[in-house]
């Protein structure tokens, strides 16, 4: 009976897990190149981010690893001891602002903290009461990326990933943010140049 026990709770740990995997919203990418003409050739980079806001330092960490991860994924390695001497130069933006139900964005960035309970509920008998309230808020993320050649400067690449998700929901939490765009920002690198696409 206990081995059944254990069976069934690797069970339900699992079919909970996935139910999140499969809740994580899609990301809009659009990305912009000319290796059809001029290839990418993998080197060592340098990340830096473009900082507006000093107090979300943590979140910038993030990004960083994450980015770092993907590119490092598609053939470049870390420019260690003297970024200075690094063969490109990966600069990003990261913005974060509230959606309202009513579709007006606020121009604010935000910092989403996590959340419990359920708001919902359901009555049996054949008779539904909506209890749910209004809806949601949902947080907007983008993040754009540009890799310039850092002997004179040209970009060679760059990309803008998107996403929403609800306010206080696990996709909205920086983290699970950053490899979730930074994932879809690098699939299949460099991309077709161009063009959106919805990457799951």
């Amino acid at each position: 009976m206990a081995g059944f026990q254990s069976f069934a709770t690797l069970i339900l740990a699992g079919s909970l897990l996935s139910g999140c995997m499969t809740a994580t919203p899609p990301v809009d990418v659009t990305r912009f190149h000319n290796a059809r003409l001029a290839p990418i050739v993998p080197g060592t980079v340098s990340i830096r981010a473009n900082v507006t806001d000093d107090d979300r330092s943590i979140e910038y960490a993030s990004y960083n690893a994450a980015l770092l991860r993907e590119l490092q994924r598609v053939g470049f390695t870390e420019a260690r001891d003297d970024s200075e001497k690094s063969d490109y130069v990966v600069r990003y933006t990261l913005e974060r602002a509230v959606l309202s139900a009513g579709g007006a964005r606020s121009p604010v960035s935000v910092g989403v903290g996590g959340s419990t309970g359920s708001r919902g509920s359901g009555v049996g008998l054949g008779i539904g009461i909506d209890l749910s309230g209004p809806p949601k808020d949902k947080i907007v993320t983008d993040l754009s990326v540009r890799i310039a050649k850092r002997l004179n400067g040209n970009v060679v690449w760059e990309g803008r990933a998107s996403v929403e998700a609800k306010e206080g929901s696990p996709a909205a939490q920086p983290g699970l943010a950053a490899s979730k765009l930074a994932e879809a920002l690098f699939k299949d690198f460099p991309g077709e140049s161009g063009t959106t696409i919805r990457v799951k």
